[in-house]
């Protein structure tokens, strides 16, 4: 009884990781971006993304660009380095198009 339990409780925690999704939001400033400049860096996150510690400012990363695209997401690669630190460490990534 107790063997099928926890294949049942290890089944369900990889269902919710196999499930779990990358994310991408975007934002435009202006009149959006005009060309096709990217600049990126990474946002660093502790425990599951709740205490920032190094968090990007899209109007510095821009210059002196007026119009430009904020696009923050999760990569791949992000959320793999979020499982690998089970959740401790949590970063995203900014691209700004100019």
């Amino acid at each position: 009884m107790f063997k099928r339990k926890s294949i049942a409780v290890i089944a369900a925690c990889l269902g919710l990781f196999l499930f779990s999704s990358c994310y991408t939001y975007t934002t435009v400033v202006g009149d959006g971006a005009q060309g096709n400049r990217e600049t990126s860096t990474w946002n660093h996150y502790l425990i599951f993304g709740l205490a920032p510690v190094g968090v990007s400012v899209p109007s510095e990363l821009a210059g002196d660009t007026k119009d430009y695209t904020v696009q923050t997401q999760q990569t791949f690669v992000n959320g793999l380095v979020t499982g690998l630190t089970f959740g401790i460490y949590c970063p995203t990534t900014t691209t700004i198009i100019k």
